[in-house]
């Protein structure tokens, strides 16, 4: 068997994982991590992140594709000879060894020196904060710490390739910030390439250079996390990378000469000029469903004597959020529920009607609840105000539409427009 001395990029070329009875965790994904990047996978669980991590270390067979570590073509390497350190959520610590037993593990498997080993383990153990517990066993430290020694076990090896599987998701949210960034100076400094695993957005955004957002074992999009935030490629990846959620609203084009493409959204409309870089593309949309995605933070308060891109509504809800409100005003419009707005399916796949209406002729309209008992998620616009916004339930509100945030997607929930990468 050939051993890896050095690993730098990692490409998966149509890789899928296939477990026995036909569950497809992993699709033909294609990817390409580069050398020295922070790279992180992120998706809901259950979409197939973790599978991939664990094919990436050699824990599961590749079904079908190829991997390549540094440019060797790696399916068939045992887990030793890839150069690959891995992170669990839990630590997988051993309890019978101290954090310095712990710690020093992997050099003392690999024949190192003993002063070298020594010397090298106090000085990650102090780069992380626990040289004061290398003599304690794993029960006897908190969850945080049990976190940095398993960090220290991987890191002390200097390997070229780090996978983390959601290591900071056990703990509490504090200590996963104080981590986190520990997390993202270290890597960086070594210079290692890393692949994170992760379901939480906010991990992903801070701590990456590019992301990977997955659903059902798909790849969905792939880029910078200022690129996916503001120029995603689908519904599911703009649904996804938003907090508070993106209103996802039902309408229908119409294109309008002289004025622009008309975007009817129940009894209230907006309408894209003609000089929008992305009228040719809208083009396409007249007479047909589409959603129209627009953050929360993209509406702001203004008059109904605004002469600029304005929707209506009553003011249901203000929620406190201590440096602003949380607003939701019921407008009439129907929409998607961000919990449902589903990517794609795969081709051989029918459309599931019990999660997505595109692809139908007609978008149902959502039945009204009852006084009281509306889901704020799925019939009211989410806006953002400052402190002390001065509102009352029950009020009129007018919102100012940024047009250059709105997104729209077509009944595939993909972009109506080209993405930029």
């Amino acid at each position: 068997m050939r051993e890896v001395d050095v690993v730098t990029e990692v490409l998966l070329d149509g890789v899928s994982k296939t477990y026995p009875g036909g569950n497809q965790a992993v699709d033909r994904l294609r990817l390409h991590v580069r050398d020295g990047e922070l790279f992180v996978l992120l998706g809901p669980s259950g979409c197939g992140k973790s599978t991939v991590l664990r094919m990436i270390a050699g824990l599961e067979e590749i079904s079908q594709g190829d991997l390549w570590l540094g440019g060797i073509h790696a399916n068939d390497l045992a887990p030793k000879d890839r150069n690959i350190a891995m992170i669990f959520q839990n630590g997988a610590l051993y309890p019978h060894l101290s954090v310095r037993g712990n710690m020093s593990f992997p050099l003392d498997m690999a024949k190192g020196d003993s002063a070298s080993t020594r010397e090298r383990v106090v000085e990650m153990a102090r780069a992380l904060g626990i040289d004061s517990m290398l003599d304690r066993r794993p029960a006897t430290l908190s969850g945080g710490q049990r976190q940095r020694v398993a960090m220290g076990r991987a890191m002390v090896r200097e390997p070229t390739v780090f996978l983390m599987d959601e290591p900071l998701s056990s703990l509490d949210a504090a200590l996963r910030a104080e981590l986190r960034m520990e997390i993202g100076s270290m890597v960086r400094a070594l210079g290692a390439t890393t692949i994170y695993v992760t379901h939480d957005q906010v991990e992903a955004l801070t701590l990456a250079d590019r992301i990977a957002i997955m659903d059902q074992g798909v790849l969905q999009d792939v880029g910078t996390p200022q690129q996916l935030y503001a120029d995603p490629a689908t519904m599911f990846v703009s649904a996804f990378l938003s907090s508070p959620q993106m209103n996802l609203l039902q309408a229908t084009a119409q294109a309008i000469q002289g004025e622009g493409l008309l975007l009817h959204l129940g009894p209230q409309r907006l309408c894209v000029p003609w000089t929008d870089r992305r009228a040719p593309s809208l083009m396409g949309c007249h007479g047909k469903p589409v959603v129209v995605g627009i953050r929360p933070d993209a509406l702001t308060l203004s008059t109904a004597q605004d002469p600029g891109p304005l929707l209506s509504g009553r003011l249901r809800t203000l929620e406190f959020h201590g440096h602003e409100w949380l607003a939701h005003a019921e407008a009439g419009i129907p929409s998607v529920d961000p919990d449902l707005a589903m990517a794609p399916s795969r081709p051989a796949e029918p459309p599931r009607r019990a999660s997505t209406w595109w692809g139908m002729r007609q978008p149902p309209v959502e039945p009204q609840a009852p006084a009281g008992q509306g889901h704020h998620r799925r019939s009211d616009l989410v806006f953002r105000v400052g402190s002390g916004p001065g509102l009352n339930r029950g009020d009129t509100v007018h919102l100012a539409v940024d047009l250059d945030r709105i997104l729209i997607f077509d009944q595939e929930g993909r972009r109506v427009d080209p993405v930029n990468r």
